[in-house]
């Protein structure tokens, strides 16, 4: 299988990997002591700049040829950021959802947040953060955002304050405003490899989401991803041309468990074709994804990074195994445009992994083994 093309020298990598990483226990307790008064916040900062110092060493010596602070500095992949946005808060979730193991189902109620005013970006988000990855990284820094969707998708037309916006298309243009205030920022910082975390197109691939979506967000499925397509597109629009942007989607991620089911046939026309990114995380280590059959709408010139290795349980996949299904996804899109990482991250959160910090880096050391392998 090996590609006679010289390797990738700009992201996404053949051996890549999503964002965040197990917490160590160390940092676990200083951000509850933090939570609890015991601990100062500059405190905090050095026990977690230790610990990604600590992580970016690893990632090199595997092998990754970008790396992350793996998010360390976050209590949540996407809280830590939407909260830092003007006029937006906290709310209390008006529905629950399921959420699915290898155990069995539970009743949860997701995050949710509201809009009570214009959102604006009062100081950067992110970017001391990019700063200091940047500083003590050989590999290439990469850094995740949540994907402005998020803003919409949780609450809906109802989250959003009708006095501020009584019409919602002056909400996604603010919104895409902040994130290109920021983007811009992290480009001016030196980032030149930036992943937004779109979980919400990958939800619309399930049939009873996307009923939820009817029902409580009072949305239709079908017409809302060309909505999230349009707000991405603003909300990148101004990125320097050398600056690859890449989108993850996922089904849900905490502690093994996963919300949504179903294959991207209902989204993959306007997520291949009408979102103007370079690559694409895609969530592959289960049937929970369907098919590869999707990928053959993917356009020349875009990258698909497969999800083969799974963050929900710690059994190491075989090389024979992982090998196995790029073929299988090769049979629909060529293989120079494909690559290789884990289906989502390894702790979505400052709790919630399955695994340990050694079984993780065991995962990452197969999935470069495997690309070095399969592209050299």
């Amino acid at each position: 299988m090996a590609e006679s093309a010289r390797a990738r020298n700009r992201p996404p990598f053949r051996a890549d990997h999503v964002g965040s990483l197990v917490r160590a226990p160390e940092l676990v307790e200083a951000r509850a002591a933090r939570s609890r008064g015991e601990l100062a916040e500059e405190a905090l900062r050095e026990v977690q700049q230790t610990a990604i110092r600590e992580v970016v060493r690893r990632q090199e010596e595997i092998g990754l040829q970008a790396v992350s602070d793996g998010e360390f500095n976050r209590g949540s992949w996407q809280t830590d950021f939407v909260l830092k946005i003007a006029n937006v808060e906290p709310a209390t979730p008006r529905f629950s959802i399921r959420f699915h193991s290898e155990k069995g189902d539970t009743e949860g109620r997701p995050h949710t947040v509201r809009v009570t005013g214009k959102v604006s970006r009062p100081q950067p988000i992110f970017v001391e953060d990019f700063k200091f990855l940047r500083s003590i990284a050989r590999a290439l820094p990469k850094i995740t955002l949540p994907s402005p969707s998020v803003l919409h998708f949780r609450g809906g037309r109802e989250g959003i304050d009708a006095k501020a916006y009584p019409e919602l298309e002056e909400f996604y243009q603010d919104l895409a405003q902040v994130y290109r205030e920021e983007i811009a920022d992290l480009a001016a910082a030196g980032c030149r490899y930036l992943q937004l975390d779109e979980v919400n197109l990958a939800y619309l691939c399930d049939p009873v989401l996307r009923e939820d979506v009817r029902r409580n967000i009072g949305e239709d499925p079908t017409i809302l991803p060309r909505t999230y397509a349009r707000l991405i597109n603003a909300a990148i629009h101004d990125r320097p041309s050398d600056m690859t942007v890449c989108l993850h989607l996922c089904r849900g991620n905490f502690a093994g468990n996963w919300m949504a089911s179903g294959g991207y046939e209902p989204v993959a026309e306007v997520l291949f074709n009408e979102i103007n990114v370079d690559g694409y995380f895609l969530e592959y280590d289960s049937d929970r994804a369907g098919g590869f059959e999707p990928l053959k709408l993917v356009p020349h010139g875009k990258m698909v990074v497969l999800g083969l290795v799974t963050t929900k349980r710690p059994r190491l996949e075989s090389r024979e195994e992982i090998l196995r299904r790029i073929e299988e996804a090769s049979r629909f899109l060529p293989l120079e445009q494909l690559a290789l990482s884990p289906q989502c991250g390894f702790s979505s959160g400052i709790a919630g992994a399955t695994m340990a910090s050694e079984e993780q880096f065991a995962k990452l050391a197969r999935i470069v083994e495997v690309a070095q392998e399969v592209w050299g």
